[in-house]
């Protein structure tokens, strides 16, 4: 426990200068069913991130959007969980397996109903993946089902993908909006890299990284600095199709790596782009 909060303190202290509109807590899975290979970083356990988060991070007063990896509960599990804090408001994402060979107690529609029958407090998300967009081309189709079973908002995986990414959001525009809604916010996950073997992390995650920015990155003097611009022009493109087109568009932050040089870049990195983000609303206000 002094160890955890020794780390918690420094999260705390990292965080308290960045003007961020909520933090997300992963429920961080050992994912090895899904992957032949070996992982680059070894898997950890972790502490439960709703725990986590009212324990170690009360300092943070910001909202906390919670991961739940929902096949690893029972009905009754997840029904208690929901039902916690039934006053508050809360935020999650449900995530379910991730693949096919994962046993599942719940699945993800089940989540689903149970949550919105249990707590109307209980703003919850889903994860969009462009990836799959590339191979299968029905991730639209997936996130509308997902709307329709109760999703509010949606998170990607890290994006290196920018042609992946506004593919899905154009095939998701067009098929909403032409049954007549309103599209629902999804954030794009931008995540630095600062070394080779975070990107080979990174791949191993099922990460797409384009050929040619992979060789931007390996052949870069320096790859942190490098990913932290590339990260920044793929968000801003991303927004400005967004805008153009009236989808919500927003980011989440992330280091995949534990190590200080690439934790402190992501922290630099959500302060460029609240910059960004501020100069961007600034000038739309005073049209």
């Amino acid at each position: 426990p002094e160890k955890i909060s020794e780390i918690a303190q420094k999260q705390v202290e990292r965080l308290k200068n960045v003007d961020l509109d909520a933090l997300i807590l992963y429920d961080v899975q050992e994912e090895a069913e899904r992957v032949d290979h070996e992982r680059p970083y070894p898997y950890l356990p972790t502490i439960d991130p709703a725990i986590y988060g009212d324990k170690y991070l009360r300092q943070v007063e910001i909202p906390k959007i919670i991961y739940r990896c929902v096949g690893n509960d029972t009905r009754a599990s997840f029904a208690d969980w929901i039902k916690t804090d039934e006053s508050e408001d809360r935020f999650s994402v449900y995530v379910g397996a991730s693949s096919s060979k994962q046993e599942v107690k719940l699945n993800l529609p089940d989540a689903y109903k149970l949550s919105k029958q249990l707590n109307s407090n209980l703003n919850f998300g889903g994860v969009v993946i462009p990836e799959r967009h590339i191979k299968k081309n029905d991730e639209h189709i997936r996130v509308v089902e997902k709307i329709n079973n109760g999703c509010n908002f949606f998170i990607t995986q890290a994006t290196y993908n920018v042609e992946a990414s506004k593919n899905l959001l154009s095939d998701l525009y067009y098929y909403y909006t032409n049954q007549g809604f309103e599209m629902v916010p999804i954030l794009f996950n931008l995540a630095p890299c600062g070394t080779a073997k975070t990107l080979q992390f990174m791949k191993w995650l099922g990460i797409s990284i384009p050929g040619w920015l992979e060789n931007e990155l390996k052949y870069s003097n320096d790859i942190l600095d490098k990913s932290i611009q590339l990260s920044q022009k793929i968000f801003e493109e991303l927004f400005e199709f967004g805008l153009e087109k009236g989808i919500p568009i927003g980011c989440s932050i992330e280091s995949v790596s534990t190590t200080k040089l690439e934790i402190e870049a992501s922290i630099q990195l959500a302060k460029d782009v609240k910059a960004f983000l501020d100069k961007k609303l600034l000038s739309l206000e005073s049209r």
